[in-house]
């Protein structure tokens, strides 16, 4: 089937499918302006009849459509894990979305997730500070001394995601995952991101280390450079909830610690 103009297939899909539903938006790239050859429909539907939230995938009308469901309430669980981990993907979803439906419900919704993104993410803590300064240190140790060429691309992708992670939490801004990685930075800072991605291009077309271990350093001066002697974690006999995503190393692979 020809693909048809993205909104007036979006609105044909919610009067196919979910006509009872209360409310509707299309989100994602096609409402960004950033829509490729690949590019999907993104949907946000909220029907306060359902039991629960829910992921579901269709092709219709020429496009593959992602639909996530939500009654009137479920919604905000997924507000406070996102502001939780500083990956705000709903309320960004229903912040810039494009009204399909509305019964008097979206106002009030799109306010909320307006409010939450210009909140930002929390404050990181000194301790957590320390310890993300600890596993990058870590990390970088393991690429100035690394030999292997396999070895090293892993260890540049670990630091990638850890360095940009503690640049923007650091300057209590939104993080985000493989895309979002550069375009939270972009946003952040257009200059460093370009350095950032410079850095990381120069070891994976040439092996050229050099340039991420300055980045690295300099990241980490503001808040005293690298950390390995007297680090210590959980020593303490009272010791807050840190952040959801810690490293540590184990034959020189990197997985989350819990």
């Amino acid at each position: 089937m020809k693909k048809q103009e993205p909104i007036k297939a979006a609105q044909q899909f919610i009067q196919k499918r979910f006509s009872n539903c209360d409310g509707a938006l299309l989100a994602g790239s096609i409402v960004r302006g950033e829509a490729t050859e690949t590019s999907d429909l993104d949907i946000v539907i909220f029907d306060q009849h359902i039991r629960s939230s829910y992921r579901e995938s269709f092709i219709d009308f020429g496009w593959n459509i992602e639909v996530f469901v939500h009654n009137l309430n479920s919604y905000l669980a997924f507000f406070k894990s996102d502001y939780e981990r500083a990956r705000p993907s709903l309320p960004r979803m229903v912040a810039e979305g494009i009204l399909l439906k509305d019964n008097g419900v979206m106002e009030s919704i799109k306010n909320e997730a307006r409010e939450l993104l210009a909140k930002g993410p929390e404050v990181w803590s000194e301790n957590t500070i320390e310890l993300k300064r600890y596993f990058i240190t870590d990390a970088l140790d393991d690429l100035i001394g690394c030999e292997d060429r396999a070895e090293g691309i892993f260890i540049v992708n670990t630091l990638a995601e850890i360095v940009s992670e503690f640049v923007l939490r650091t300057n209590q801004r939104w993080i985000g995952s493989s895309k979002w990685i550069i375009r939270a930075l972009q946003d952040y800072d257009a200059d460093f991101a370009e350095r950032f991605v410079e850095a990381f291009e120069a070891f994976y077309q040439l092996g050229d280390k050099s340039k991420i271990i300055h980045l690295v350093d300099d990241v980490l001066k503001p808040y005293g450079g690298r950390l390995f002697e007297g680090f210590s974690f959980r020593k303490r006999e009272k010791e807050e909830k840190l952040d959801d995503i810690f490293y540590r190393k184990s034959d020189r692979h990197y997985t989350k610690y819990s």
